[in-house]
């Protein structure tokens, strides 16, 4: 499934239905009199968030959405059917902005919650209504109300307990695969993630939402590489994972390289709990390993660890781990 995060639409509540100006025609009936129904509601555009989708890739195809309309009143007192709601489902995370991209409407964080993006128009009101005992046969009735239309923005912000960030190739595919349900594409070259890839990590009774967000490179922020553009999916993970390949030849440089970048898109992403995690520690020898390991735990504060996806033991140490981080 191809991965969008960003889309405008157009949609369009329905119209009310009108009022019937109807008069009883009945054989027998000595007195006739008006006899119209009203008008139905118009149906509703309404937004809810669903636990199984994480793109917005099906509103790229449709971009008008509108509800139905209301049904004409009728004779005999009938009212009008009522306009069905039109449902569209978005991903937990997805927040809604008016037109200008800018003002946020609502932000969907649950699963099930509903907005009304645009309230169907009422329904006119039949002759009926208009009756009284100075005027018996009113010929009077409205028509239905418009239902509202708007443009507006569908953003979605990825929200998990975790976000892996690091640069191209450190192995953060290769992680979320180790620990989670998740299968993504993983190869021996950089840039292998295009879009951030989601996954649930089970230890203990407990779970966990992992996000692996596409690697960093110096300038992403000036839009070099993939840029700065998936950043916005780590904003609501209450800690980050910070993976480094240990066999890089300055690990400080590369560990500096991503938090300034990510500085420079949001300074408060820097105050969330951060866990360092030194990857393919199997490409190393034990010894230099260690020299390595105390070298740089020297020069950078926090928590560093070490991670071989391929050794089960390191894999459920880690897992543990992310699990208190997420708490």
């Amino acid at each position: 499934m191809k991965f969008l995060d960003q889309i405008k639409i157009y949609i369009k509540a329905g119209n009310g239905g009108d009022g019937s100006p109807s008069f009883r025609r009945e054989k027998f009936i000595e007195f006739g009199g008006p006899d119209g129904g009203d008008g139905g509601k118009g149906g509703s555009v309404i937004l809810k968030s669903e636990r199984n989708l994480n793109t917005l890739i099906d509103y790229r195809y449709q971009q008008h959405h509108k509800a139905k309309r209301g049904g004409n009143g009728m004779g005999q007192n009938r009212t009008g059917k009522r306009g069905e709601d039109l449902i569209l489902k978005v991903p937990i995370g997805t927040q809604v902005f008016e037109e200008d991209n800018k003002t946020l409407i609502y932000d969907f964080t649950k699963t099930g919650e509903e907005f009304v993006a645009a309230a169907g128009g009422k329904g006119g009101l039949g002759n009926t209504r208009f009756k009284s005992s100075t005027n018996r046969a009113p010929k009077k009735f409205t028509k239905g109300t418009y239902g509202e239309d708007f443009i507006i923005w569908l953003q979605l912000k990825t929200i998990a307990d975790i976000g892996i960030i690091g640069l191209p190739n450190a192995g953060k595919s290769s992680l979320l695969a180790s620990v989670t349900n998740a299968n993504p594409k993983i190869a021996n070259y950089q840039f292998t993630t295009l879009n951030p890839n989601l996954g649930v990590a089970s230890y203990d009774d407990k779970e966990i939402t992992i996000a692996d967000i596409p690697g960093l490179i110096e300038g992403a922020h000036e839009g070099t590489g993939l840029g700065i553009q998936f950043l916005k999916h780590i904003e609501r993970c209450k800690s980050l994972l910070h993976l480094i390949d240990i066999t890089n030849k300055d690990l400080e440089k590369s560990y500096n390289e991503v938090k300034n970048e990510i500085k420079n898109y949001s300074s408060d992403l820097l105050k969330k709990k951060e866990l360092i995690i030194l990857n393919k520690i199997d490409l190393v020898d034990k010894e230099i390993a260690d020299e390595i390991i105390k070298k740089f735990s020297k020069k950078i504060k926090g928590e560093i660890l070490t991670l071989s996806t391929l050794d089960k033991e390191s894999v459920l140490r880690i897992k543990a781990k992310l699990i208190s981080y997420a708490s």
